[in-house]
């Protein structure tokens, strides 16, 4: 069974940081790409940073020179450091990967910077 557990969420002032993580348990780890996504009520949800299995990293637009995504094929750890928070960050992130059976979701972590 393939699990993904985020964690790391909060309540932060805007211009601050904070790191998410997410720890994937059930697969070899080191064979898949790893996501972070967020949602926002009523909004579909965001593809926010995707690193390969070869640690290559994408970003969205909106996050791009304040997000870094990296991971840990030992602890089976992926990472999402978020700096100068605004308040348009405000969302549940998720952790996702897809196999050969769809895509796995961890269960999110909110993030609220007030505005």
């Amino acid at each position: 069974q393939v699990y993904l557990r985020e964690s790391g969420g909060g309540l932060v002032q805007p211009g601050s940081s904070l790191r998410l993580s997410c720890h994937a348990i059930g697969i070899n780890f080191k064979l898949f790409s790893m996501d972070w996504y967020r949602q926002v009520p009523g909004l579909e949800r965001e593809l926010v940073a995707t690193i390969s299995e070869s640690g290559s990293s994408n970003y969205a637009d909106s996050v791009k020179g304040r997000f870094a995504i990296s991971r840990d094929n030992a602890r089976r750890m992926v990472y999402l450091q978020m700096n100068d928070l605004r308040p348009e960050d405000t969302a549940v992130y998720y952790c996702h990967l897809k196999d050969r059976s769809g895509d796995r979701w961890g269960q999110g972590t909110q993030v609220t910077v007030p505005s």
